[in-house]
């Protein structure tokens, strides 16, 4: 997987690239302080995967993103905790908080790897053929899967796709979260953020800014939070939190 490495800091850049070089099948073909230089090199060069600080002067990272291709996946990278939940608001797959920690970087690499191989085989692959009172049908390799709305744990909007965690299986499937959020029951299943929608029936645990579902962590958008604590715990509740 081709990866670049976008960041205003010098240190910052090369602190990652230490950190990257040497994690297997990764390879950094570009390092770029800024999002014009960046855009340039990949008109010309295709690339799989970029870390991409979010405060920089001109375009800002956030505004970089929202222009990136479908192709690329972005782990935002930021020194200000304050910016990681508005990194969801635009197809990111994860955030690092500067200074990163390794184990951290790992995780978010094999993230990435997971959704670049999920996208690869997605076409003719999963299609969703229809949502029922209390399941869905998936069509994979000329069989139907019935998916029961209590088997699905949360389900995460990547660009123009879904990727349904249930219990047992992870299946992506052409169509947004919003469309697939329409035809979900209400009572089970709530919108937390831009890119994800949870069953509320498995939240183990979680605050003002995340949700914890098994070994998962999801994070809370600011626009979508009043609306979860309300529809989770009631209104009462969520005035005074």
């Amino acid at each position: 997987m081709n990866c670049i490495i976008v960041d205003d800091e010098p240190l910052a850049r090369e602190g990652m690239l230490l950190l990257l070089q040497d994690i297997p099948d990764l390879n950094v073909i570009g390092c770029f302080n800024g999002a014009k230089k960046a855009r340039e090199f990949m008109q010309e060069n295709p690339v799989d995967l970029i870390f991409l600080d979010i405060q920089m002067p001109g375009i800002n990272g956030l505004e970089f993103a929202e222009s990136i291709s479908e192709n690329t996946l972005i782990i935002f990278t930021t020194a200000f905790s304050q910016y990681a939940l508005k990194s969801y608001e635009v197809d990111a797959i994860d955030y690092l908080v500067k200074p990163i920690i390794k184990s951290r970087l790992d995780k978010s690499i094999k993230k990435a790897f997971a959704y670049k191989e999920l996208l690869a085989n997605k076409e003719g692959k999963s299609t969703l053929e229809s949502l029922e009172q209390d399941f869905m049908l998936i069509k994979s390799d000329r069989k139907f899967h019935k998916i029961l709305f209590r088997d699905v744990l949360y389900i995460e909007g990547l660009k123009d796709y879904v990727v349904i965690y249930a219990n047992d299986s992870k299946i992506i499937t052409a169509m947004n979260l919003k469309t697939i959020s329409q035809h979900l029951p209400e009572a089970q299943f709530v919108r937390v953020s831009k890119s994800y929608m949870v069953n509320v029936q498995h939240i183990d645990s979680f605050d003002n800014h995340t949700i914890h579902i098994k070994t998962s962590e999801i994070p809370i958008g600011d626009v979508f939070r009043k609306k979860f604590l309300e529809q989770y715990l009631g209104k009462n509740i969520s005035d005074r939190l």
